[in-house]
């Protein structure tokens, strides 16, 4: 995760196999990932419509004619409930390319909660009359 504009990984650096998870560029214009890194890994998105409209790791490659939509393979909730398949093969490269959506944070936000609950870990606050708990 970086805020780099330029890509820092490049498709040369590559190593057949490699699980990329591109997070931190989330506009038109930015990017982790140089053209090649993204043409030669199986794409994999949190929301599709998010990407067709405001990654830059796919709108970049895309506007230079390498890839099309279709190198989407699949949103990850697809991924997750078997309607896309996943890795082919041992060497493949994966690329699952983040913009983040609330569910997202939500459901990583229900999970920490749940886990500090049942540890008994975190201290509960009050706000305004009302209790939260707190990790």
């Amino acid at each position: 995760m970086t805020s780099a504009r330029e890509p820092v990984a490049l498709g040369e650096y590559l190593a057949p196999g490699a699980l990329i998870t591109a997070v931190g560029a989330f506009t038109p214009a930015t990017r982790e990932l140089d053209t090649a890194a993204v043409a030669k890994a199986r794409l994999y998105v949190d929301r599709r419509q998010s990407t067709l409209n405001e990654a830059g790791e796919f709108l970049i490659p895309k506007s230079e004619g390498v890839i099309a939509d279709d190198h989407i393979v699949g949103e990850i909730g697809e991924l997750l409930l078997g309607k896309v398949p996943g890795r082919g093969s041992a060497a493949e490269i994966t690329l699952f390319k983040s913009l983040g959506i609330a569910i997202e944070d939500l459901a990583a936000a229900h999970h920490i909660w749940r886990k500090a609950e049942a540890t008994g870990a975190g201290t509960w606050i009050e706000i305004g009359g009302r209790h939260y708990g707190s990790v």
